[in-house]
């Protein structure tokens, strides 16, 4: 049985765009106000690709979600804005994941740190859920993953993870075969981190908006 439109929801974790706290490592290339400003343009990217893809149910998980900026960007895209759980990236995801699963049949979640996903990604993802895959991924080149969908959560998929490391997707993809789960992975994408990233997101043509 395919999915209604209804079924469907997309969560965006996204840490609030606040000078010295936002991209920290793009802070000696760009300055605590420049670093923040990439990280805004980066929420508002992933969330109009969110809507490009043609999904309604959109979470904002803000970390923290008391901020003016997210409230703007709810209000703008259409999506609700949450606090983000207690623990590390993995709890805090897990916690995610198996609240909008209570309501939805499949579920999205992507960070605001890869502007090469695009909205054909989502759609893609979304479709693996669809059909007999119970999680779809899209790896990143450093070793992690910029999206995760699921149509159930255990939480042995984020525990004991070392979180930000080059193991992230290949642990996980272990815990996957313990679990025995069906899943489908994307095309390898990129995070923007680092200095060296930035200078790759300046020199894509199609992200000069993102550059500031």
């Amino acid at each position: 049985m395919s999915l209604t439109s209804k079924a469907r929801s997309v969560l965006v974790f996204a840490k609030a765009p606040r000078p010295g706290h936002a991209k920290t490592r793009l802070i000696p290339a760009l300055g605590a106000e420049g670093a923040a400003a990439l990280q805004a343009r980066l929420i508002k990217h992933t969330l109009n690709t969110v809507r490009q893809a043609g999904f309604r149910a959109i979470e904002l998980h803000g970390a923290p979600a008391d901020d003016d900026f997210l409230r703007f960007c709810a209000e703008r895209y259409g999506a609700d804005l949450v606090t983000q759980s207690d623990g590390d990236l993995g709890a805090r995801m897990c916690a995610a994941l198996t609240a909008a699963l209570q309501h939805s049949r499949a579920v999205l979640l992507v960070g605001s740190d890869c502007p090469a996903l695009t909205a054909q990604h989502l759609r893609e993802a979304m479709h693996a859920l669809e059909s007999d895959c119970e999680a779809a991924f899209a790896p990143t080149e450093d070793g992690g993953y910029a999206l995760i969908g699921l149509t159930r959560c255990d939480p042995r998929l984020f525990e004991a993870i070392a979180w930000g490391t080059s193991n992230v997707m290949s642990e996980t993809r272990v815990r996957l075969r313990a679990l025995e789960w069906r899943w489908s992975e994307l095309d390898l994408l990129w995070d923007v981190d680092t200095p060296a990233d930035y200078e790759r997101l300046a020199a894509e043509p199609a992200m000069q908006r993102l550059k500031g």
